[in-house]
């Protein structure tokens, strides 16, 4: 098994594909997920490790028992924590949901969940509650939501300078975690 330093980004893509050439490439959470990719493209000390890159890939036709499921699981095995993109464009698809049970239910990873539509710390933050629209991106992805008082789990907008610190925090690392309960940035 590879070491555990991988950050496993989970995030909807259409079941199947869009038929444009694009495939995936064209789903908004995708999209999200690539900004980490050009990020750490960019600047070679931003601390993500895209845990994908640890397999070879899988084509959109795969079989879901025999390739796909244990690829995502040999993914998540590699992995020190999770980054689930939640957006208004997501969905509770099969491999979402796979993702999410095994991950955190499974493997215990903390999370930290990027929600893209969101453009600051304080805009996650209803006083001393998650705001409303962060609340109803958990119920869009009931294991999620079921799940996530399991672990450590840490809201953050897209923002490369808030995530490049939730990576480096250890209280969201497997082998470090803090204790089991929903985080937020003070602002």
């Amino acid at each position: 098994m590879s070491a555990r330093n991988g950050n496993y980004a989970a995030f909807y893509v259409d079941e199947p594909h869009s038929a444009t050439d694009l495939g995936a490439h064209a789903a908004p959470d995708f999209i999200y997920f690539n900004q980490l990719r050009m990020w750490k493209g960019q600047d070679a000390s931003f601390p993500f490790i895209d845990s994908h890159d640890k397999t070879y890939d899988v084509r959109d036709g795969s079989d879901w028992e025999g390739t796909l499921k244990p690829r995502l699981r040999e993914r998540l095995r590699a992995s020190k924590n999770m980054v689930l993109f939640l957006s208004d464009s997501t969905v509770a698809s099969k491999a979402l949901v796979e993702e999410i049970d095994y991950g955190i239910n499974s493997e215990g990873l903390p999370i930290i969940v990027v929600y893209p539509e969101f453009n600051s710390k304080a805009s996650l933050r209803d006083g001393e509650a998650f705001a409303d629209g962060i609340t109803a991106l958990w119920n869009k992805v009931p294991v999620f939501k079921a799940s996530m008082g399991s672990v450590p789990t840490l809201p953050v907008p897209l923002l490369k300078k808030t995530i490049s610190s939730a990576l480096s925090n250890s209280d969201f690392m497997l082998e470090t975690k803090g204790s089991a309960k929903a985080y937020y940035y003070k602002v």
